[in-house]
């Protein structure tokens, strides 16, 4: 953390993520991620509330802003029960939970899948270890 003499950057309070699809891409992050829809701006932005964080869904506004995103991770605490919720809604995963780290009291767990406009997401899970 800066002292009150430096300046130092902390939280993030927004997220922007390319959705060349805006109306497709409503619709997965709401229906199928049940992301709080906060409000739509017509005709290329909406945005929904990640625990406090914004996430912003636009057009790109650049040919030189047209690419995927870059991958964000949301916290789950049963990644299992999650990915099964979120494959019933039909969201395809093209990777099932996995055991990546042991990271002391807790085992790191990662899934991913692919947005409306193919960009990567991913759930990630801190597992207490079992005593």
């Amino acid at each position: 953390m800066a002292s009150a003499n430096e300046f130092g950057l902390s939280p993030i309070k927004q997220i922007a993520v390319n959705a060349p699809d805006l109306e497709r891409a409503i619709g997965f992050y709401r229906d199928k991620l049940g992301i709080k829809h906060l409000f739509t701006v017509p005709p290329n932005l909406a945005f929904f509330d990640c625990d406090g964080i914004r996430l912003m869904l636009s057009l790109p506004a650049k040919p030189e802003f047209d690419h995927p995103s870059s991958i964000l991770y949301f916290s789950v605490a049963d990644i299992h029960k999650a990915t099964k919720t979120l494959s019933e809604r039909g969201v395809n995963f093209e990777e099932q939970p996995v055991f990546v780290a042991d990271i002391g009291s807790h085992e790191l767990w990662l899934a991913s899948f692919r947005d409306s406009e193919n960009n990567l997401l991913a759930l990630m899970s801190e597992v207490p270890k079992k005593t």
